[in-house]
């Protein structure tokens, strides 16, 4: 039983509950519901929207914000967050491509990106839960650090000219099937993110230790009396938060073969707007892997929308934001209305 499970527990239900009534319950069914209207309102709109490629590209784009908001959700059911996660993608990416570069062995060039995304994730950690200082001021502080160490180290320029062995983990694809005479298939993104979400998703909702997460969400005084490690847990989240950042920064240098030095420029919000919109509160407690998918499955349709549409560019990002600040409206609301009833 998750956490909303639990909250609904004890409530009294209608007699004769059919299974209908019964999907209505999971957290993750209006999201869906929202979806499937926007997928059905761009395909009458665009008829190249529900076309194969367009799918699998829209999924590609989201397998790194995916990796992403697995850590974010954690966090954020904890009563953290991270901002400083696009910096990490951009930071490991670049410190993988340079071993590279410079003729390291492709598991070795991996293992030292993930291993430094390990590193400043650990360091957020121990700052927030040994010393106290709060997340938004950590984080923010460790973004700008890691932003500039990225442009210290690469002297601003772009990394290019990695081998194939290490490419493929980014753009080689599985053939699925032939399409108007051309060769659908699915790449390796898409199919790292889809196994992560499940596994995080599982652990999150069955296992002992993750689910610790929930009442230290919902109150860090009562988990410290039940006797949960909070600092070790603070510290443990981050630190896989930074794992996962750079899991995602190998995977988007291998896919576009070059290591850029603004990648993951804006990357936090877009995944705190997902992870909010897929069902998580800013207030700890509350939150699911599979929610937070969603929720980046549904900030890429609506970017995707607006381009398939010819909507300026530049329009993006101000959606992204408005979609962050209604998220968090409703969040608020939201919870104001349960301390109500």
């Amino acid at each position: 039983m998750n956490e909303p499970e639990r909250k609904n527990e004890g409530r009294a239900q209608p007699d004769g509950m059919c299974w209908a009534w019964r999907l209505t319950q999971f957290r993750e069914f209006m999201i869906v519901v929202v979806i499937l209207v926007a997928a059905a309102a761009m395909s009458c709109a665009s008829k190249d929207f529900r076309t194969p490629g367009n799918v699998l590209a829209m999924l590609l784009g989201l397998s790194v914000e995916s990796i992403v908001a697995i850590g974010m959700t954690i966090l954020l059911v904890s009563g953290g967050f991270d901002l400083s996660v696009g910096s990490t993608v951009a930071f490991t990416g670049a410190v993988t491509a340079m071993c590279l570069v410079a003729g390291a062995p492709v598991p070795v060039a991996v293992a030292a990106g993930l291993a430094l995304g390990v590193l400043i994730g650990l360091i957020n950690g121990v700052i927030i839960a040994k010393i106290g200082i709060n997340p938004f001021i950590t984080t923010l502080g460790m973004m700008s650090v890691v932003r500039g160490a990225l442009l210290v180290v690469t002297g601003g320029k772009n990394i290019s000219g990695l081998p194939e062995s290490f490419t493929v983990i980014g753009q080689w694809h599985i053939p699925l099937f032939v399409y108007q005479g051309q060769m659908i298939g699915i790449q390796y993104p898409i199919l790292i993110a889809a196994v992560l979400v499940v596994i995080g998703d599982l652990l999150l909702r069955k296992s002992r230790f993750f689910r610790q997460n929930y009442y230290l969400g919902g109150n860090e005084k009562a988990a410290i009396l039940s006797g949960i490690a909070v600092d070790r847990l603070k510290i443990f989240n981050y630190a896989l938060t930074g794992f996962l950042a750079a899991l995602a920064g190998v995977v988007m240098t291998a896919r576009f073969g070059s290591a850029s030095v603004t990648s993951g420029t804006g990357l936090e919000l877009r995944v705190i707007s997902a992870v909010i919109i897929g069902g998580a509160s800013l207030q700890g407690g509350e939150g699911t892997v599979l929610g937070s998918f969603l929720g980046s499955l549904l900030m890429a349709i609506i970017v995707g929308s607006l381009t398939l549409l010819g909507v300026n560019v530049y329009w993006t990002q101000l959606v992204i934001g408005a979609t962050l600040l209604i998220a968090v409206l409703i969040d608020t609301l939201g919870k104001r209305r349960q301390r109500l009833v």
